[in-house]
């Protein structure tokens, strides 16, 4: 930079003289979305976390999301290296992560620059930046430094030089730990956040550590309080929303667990995998509570044969994994639909193929939940579309399987595992459980397969039961469990077992359509994207716009109903968050384009020429993303004759 360029730096990013915030009332606003930003370690994700849950605590409307880098250990102060979360308050219920960010805390100008290069930030957005890097020893740094706020400047931001490490070094000699409650006291003040909240907080996170460990962070909970509202002149209040009943607030991966618990499900068999791993943390530190049981096997094949094996044994299990490990687990899911054994299966949904993006969100799933392994292999699909969603699909998840001695699949995914929302404590219900195994003598004459022949369904035996002794195979077999090669029994088998799905199809309801019933267009969605395309549905409706919007919970089987919904639209798009060909490419054409996968489904199912629009940019949707979508769609139709 040249002289007269640092000159208005220095003008720009002093921080601003005014008296203590403390005598000037907040600024209300409707919503703001806060991010936390660091290299990882430095405790920004439970910055934001705590944050989160202060203001959920006080009736604020909040939904987070994490920021991962790719790799677990980048090198710091690295652009690929931003690590923390997202905030989103509101004086309503949330349902996504929002648009830009209205203000950024960055612990370094690195991670500051990623954020606004991806387009994170508002074009005025506030940043809070640590000013440590200005004046560093290594004139390599502090040259990076001062370029990145020359860059983020002249881009329009509101950036402000926050001396944290300086700060915190008067009350404790690492600053690494701290200065992450340091900030939550800056973020405390400048939205009005509740101190004494603030302070229950830090002693419930720290509640394993020593006294003095609490003691400190509570001290520089209030240093970053204090100091907030002596310097800085950004101060605003979001009034809660009206909650009228307890709340609690945790993420997807938490609710996935607690919805096991919940369920009555006994054992959960897995193996670590990212981004499912922290479900399973869960249901360890609390299911022996309840006489259920974790079962980390060798890998992911171990981890299915045994949850397979609970339940052939008359317990229900669940094995809980991600894309890669859902690959794995093919021949053993094949398994439990030939013997037609219950079973209970979470992917937790990530970028893929293969190893893919880890740590990123995406619904590339879906096709393979469907249809994946060898063989006619009918099992039950559903996605759940929010925190709330994740807890009470689990319950539904266990019924289905064992009314009908299915194997279903939840999907979730990246986004829904680590965001945080409030929802309704949930009231448990003895009915969520199921009744007690029924092990009297089998009836002389019963046979292990008897299948019904309008359900598909026969008796669960399992193994113990007088009279219940059979051969349990992966080869076809009759209904005396009897290996058997015959054409005719085969095609038997696999008949009863399809009509297993059709039974529980015949008991879905039509999913609602959020709009009117009729109009120009129909958005279908699924899984994580709802709260997006309904937020954007609603903004393009307050302008006039006959849009509307319908997502779906049961993939496999569909519910009745869709088929007399979607002619009522003059089009119909999905959503999602897996690729589609774009037809921008000059190779693309409608002989050759991909679409994306619920598309594919609707297509073949409802033979309704059903387009799609889909991003797989390893970050949830946004609802302005899906708004302007809306709008060239509309555009589109408009033009044609």
């Amino acid at each position: 930079m040249n002289t007269n360029q640092s000159e208005t730096l220095a003008v720009r990013l002093s921080p601003k003289k005014t008296t203590s915030t403390r005598s000037r009332p907040a600024l209300v606003v409707d919503a703001h979305t806060v991010e936390i930003v660091s290299d990882s370690g430095e405790g920004a994700q439970k910055c934001g976390q705590s944050f989160g849950t202060i203001a959920a605590r006080m009736g604020i409307g909040i939904w987070t999301v994490e920021i991962i880098p790719a790799e677990i250990q980048p090198p710091a102060r690295s652009i690929e290296g931003a690590s923390g979360n997202r905030i989103r308050l509101a004086s309503r219920r949330v349902t996504n992560g929002g648009d830009e960010a209205d203000l950024v805390v960055a612990f370094n100008d690195q991670v500051m620059l990623r954020r606004a290069r991806e387009g994170e930030l508002k074009p005025d957005c506030t940043v809070l930046l640590e000013n440590k890097w200005k004046t560093h020893a290594d004139p390599a740094i502090a040259a990076k430094y001062a370029d990145a706020v020359d860059e983020m400047v002249r881009g329009g931001f509101d950036v402000r030089e926050i001396p944290m490490e300086e700060e915190c070094l008067k009350l404790v000699r690492d600053p690494r730990r701290g200065k992450n409650m340091y900030v939550l006291g800056m973020l405390c003040h400048i939205y009005s956040l509740d101190l004494q909240l603030a302070r229950e907080q830090i002693a419930f996170i720290f509640k394993k550590k020593k006294r003095a460990v609490v003691d400190s962070n509570i001290e520089l909970l209030e240093s970053g309080y204090a100091w907030a509202g002596e310097n800085l002149d950004l101060h605003f209040k979001v009034p809660p929303s009206e909650v009228k009943e307890p709340q609690m607030v945790i993420n997807g991966n938490v609710a996935i667990g607690m919805g096991v618990v919940a369920a009555g499900m006994e054992v959960c068999a897995m193996y670590p995998i990212t981004p499912a791993t922290s479900a399973s943390h869960y249901l360890s530190e609390v299911f022996s509570n309840v006489g259920g049981m974790v079962h980390q096997a060798e890998d992911e094949i171990a981890a299915c044969a045994f949850a397979i094996g609970a339940s052939y044994a008359g317990k229900c299990a669940v094995t809980i994994t991600s894309g890669p490990g859902l690959s794995l687990k093919q021949e053993t899911l094949g398994l439990a639909v030939m013997a037609e054994i219950p079973l209970v299966v979470v992917d937790v949904m990530r970028g893929g193929p293969s190893t893919g993006l880890p740590t990123k969100t995406e619904q590339s799933d879906l096709l393979f939940a469907c249809f994946g392994g060898h063989g006619d292999a009918p099992k039950v699909v559903m996605a759940t579309s929010d925190i709330e969603d994740c807890f009470y699909s689990m319950i539904t998840a266990r019924k289905i399987a064992e009314t009908f001695n299915l194997v279903v699949v939840v999907l979730t995914d990246a986004n829904l595992a680590s965001a945080q929302q409030p929802f309704p404590r949930p009231t448990l219900d003895k009915d969520w459980h199921a009744p007690p195994f029924d092990q009297s003598p089998i009836p002389e004459g019963a046979l292990a397969y008897d299948w019904d022949a309008t359900t598909g369904i026969a008796r669960r035996f399992v193994p113990g039961q007088p009279g219940g002794m059979h051969t349990l195979t992966g080869l076809a077999h009759n209904r005396k469990s009897g290996v058997a090669y015959d054409s005719s029994v085969n095609q038997e088998g696999v008949m009863h077992r399809s009509l297993k799905l059709a039974a529980l199809q015949k008991t879905l309801s039509a999913p609602e359509v959020h709009g009117d019933e009729e109009g120009d267009l129909l958005i279908i969605g699924w899984g994580s994207t709802k709260g997006a395309i309904e937020e954007a549905i609603d903004r393009v409706r307050k302008q006039g716009l006959k849009v509307s919007s319908l997502h779906l919970k049961f993939i496999q089987p569909m519910a009745s109903g869709i088929r007399e919904i979607l002619p009522r639209f003059r089009k119909v798009l999905t959503i999602e968050n897996n690729w589609s060909d774009r037809y921008e490419n000059e190779l693309i054409d409608d002989d050759n384009r991909r679409y994306t996968e619920l598309a594919t489904l609707l297509r073949a199912r409802f033979l309704v020429d059903v387009d799609c629009w889909s991003e797989v940019i390893g970050s949830p949707l946004k609802p302005g993303t899906v708004e302007k979508v809306i709008l060239e769609q509309l555009e589109t139709l408009e033009a044609q004759p």
